[in-house]
């Protein structure tokens, strides 16, 4: 299980890359593996604002649905439209070209609440 150690993560198991102000968010590779193959990605609205644990998207598999949160608060930016037609790039580069949205933060202050790669590690049950 990849969990890259430049990045923040959510108890919800999102991760978030901040950079000038500007925050990507994807679902972590523990969150894909245990979703297995995704099927259906809806993003969130281009202009849409969010509250740290406001649900943002959902990602949908042949298991299940599952939401995705807002990691910290901001407006939408940019959202990966080429997940509309290829959700399974989900699966195979989670933390690349599988990432959701990005959101110009209001708080960068919120990442503080996140945690770092070895916190998120000791979260995920190993299998």
């Amino acid at each position: 299980m990849a969990i890259p150690q430049e990045l923040f993560y959510a108890k919800t198991h999102e991760w978030v890359s901040l950079n000038e102000g500007v925050a990507t968010v994807g679902i972590t590779d523990f969150a894909q593996s245990h979703l297995s193959d995704l099927t259906f990605v809806e993003l969130p609205e281009m202009g849409a604002e969010f509250s740290s644990g406001d649900e943002a998207a959902v990602v949908e598999s042949v298991k299940a649905a599952a939401d995705v949160y807002a990691p910290v608060a901001g407006e939408v930016i940019e959202v990966n439209s080429e997940l509309e037609d290829a959700p399974e790039l989900i699966n195979q580069d989670a933390f690349g070209a599988g990432w959701l949205f990005k959101l110009k933060v209001t708080d960068e202050s919120d990442v503080d609440d996140m945690m770092d790669a070895d916190s998120y590690e000791e979260l995920c049950p190993s299998d």
